[in-house]
């Protein structure tokens, strides 16, 4: 059978396309780190205020989770997919010619509208085409193209900025961006059905949803308490993240250890790696072992460890410094497998809003944490400016660092209360069943 005519090889088919485009979106959302001191410089702005431009992505992103969700679930992965990358890649060609920080911020905004809508619905792809047992596995693994366009947005951006300066190369990802929108409207369907092929033994698909069904969906998976504790979960470990390799991580780098632009986003990069493995390792490792939220809790611990040792030595080794971006990185990846377990609470007709419930919680915090983290930094920050970017002290780093150790801590203790609270449920069903 060919790749066309076989539903297991046609599904990476629509699966690449997909994860091309939700790539080259994570590319956007953590590009900022390498060219913050461009963008100071361009726009004059306060590390507070880049924390603000650089979330402006995130603000509209986390508040479009759930609609994301019903309308994936009511429209269909191809459609809604193909308008959101079409989208953001306008929005990016835009912020490269964009002349103010207003026109900026709405650039970016726009970025983040069209973005808000591709992982969620590759994962609601993904329930349609790959078997209950394997979604763990495969949302690990497109979770991890996060980490390639963390890694596109390192070294190799440092060196485009450098050849071809900032506005030239973002505008050059744009356009590719557009071509990558009509690649998921030609390549993508959304079930095997409507490509022609029969079902994946072992899925579990949805059926189809009406507006009103998708809506009422996302009411429920609202209402559930454990969709919130999951969220600040995802919050704890994907906030933080993509608040140190996205934007803080290369001005710590330059400004502490005193690397170049170049050098420094080549620790970032090593960071990248981690998020490039560890989302597929640790979905794979709960799907082997069919236990998700002690994972979660144990990555959670690892995660405070880490960054609490920056937050107290400040200034390690460099060799150290990388392990530590690589090391919370890659336990990190644990913060994806909420998503299977809110999933897994929930009828396969929900799975879109399910997942872009703890989506959406998730990445408040990386619309709220850059700010936090840059307000800090200015906080202590001593009027030091080189080449019209600020320059800020160990003190301020430490503690924005300090602030990622908090969250991991937050994570840690969600995780064991949600482990905690369906262990109990779990053993008082088992209880009645014995007393019936």
């Amino acid at each position: 059978m060919s790749v066309w005519t076989n539903p297991r090889r046609r599904r990476w088919i629509g699966w690449v396309v997909l994860a091309t485009g939700f790539a080259l979106f994570s590319f956007h959302r953590v590009s900022t780190s390498v060219i913050a001191d461009d963008l100071m410089r361009a726009f004059d702005t306060t590390g507070t205020e880049l924390g603000v431009l650089h979330s402006s992505l995130f603000y509209i992103y986390a508040l479009l989770q759930v609609p994301a969700g019903v309308f994936a679930d009511r429209f269909g992965t191809r459609r809604v997919a193909a308008v959101g990358t079409l989208l953001m890649s306008a929005g990016v060609v835009a912020f490269a010619a964009s002349d103010g920080y207003v026109l900026a911020f709405a650039s970016r905004s726009i970025i983040g509208l069209g973005g808000s809508v591709i992982y969620i619905s590759t994962l609601r792809y993904c329930a349609n085409w790959y078997r209950t047992d394997e979604f763990a596995t495969i949302t690990g693994v497109t979770s991890a193209m996060a980490g390639i366009g963390g890694i596109l947005a390192t070294t190799p951006l440092a060196v485009g900025v450098a050849e071809f300066g900032w506005r030239t190369t973002l505008a050059a990802v744009g356009v590719v961006g557009l071509g990558s929108a009509v690649a998921v409207f030609a390549g993508v369907r959304d079930t095997p059905a409507d490509a022609g092929l029969p079902p994946i033994e072992g899925a579990s698909p949805p059926s189809e949803t009406s507006f009103r069904e998708a809506a009422d969906h996302a009411k429920t998976v609202l209402a559930d308490p454990l969709t919130w504790v999951l969220g600040a979960v995802f919050l704890s470990f994907v906030g933080t993240t993509f608040t140190v390799l996205g934007i803080w991580g290369v001005p710590f780098l330059v400004d502490r250890y005193g690397l170049s632009v170049r050098q420094a986003s080549t620790y970032v990069l090593v960071g990248n790696l981690g998020f490039l493995f560890g989302p597929p390792a640790m979905g794979r490792l709960s799907d082997r072992l069919g236990v998700r939220a002690p994972i979660v809790a144990a990555a959670g611990a690892c995660f405070a460890a880490g960054y609490g040792l920056l937050a107290v030595v400040g200034r390690p080794p460099l060799p150290v410094t990388g392990a530590v971006f690589f090391g919370a990185t890659f336990v990190g990846g644990a913060g994806f497998v909420t998503l299977t377990l809110v999933k897994d609470r929930h009828p396969a007709e929900a799975s879109g809003s399910a997942t872009g419930a703890v989506n959406s919680l998730g990445f408040v915090g990386v619309a709220a944490l850059p700010v936090v983290m840059g307000w800090l930094l200015d906080a202590f920050w001593t009027g030091a400016v080189v080449d019209g970017a600020r320059v800020y002290t160990a003190l301020g780093y430490r503690a924005a660092f300090a602030v990622a150790a908090a969250m991991g801590l937050v994570a840690l203790g969600c995780s064991v209360w949600y482990w905690w609270a369906t262990t109990r449920r779990s053993d008082r069903a088992q209880a009645q069943e014995r007393s019936e």
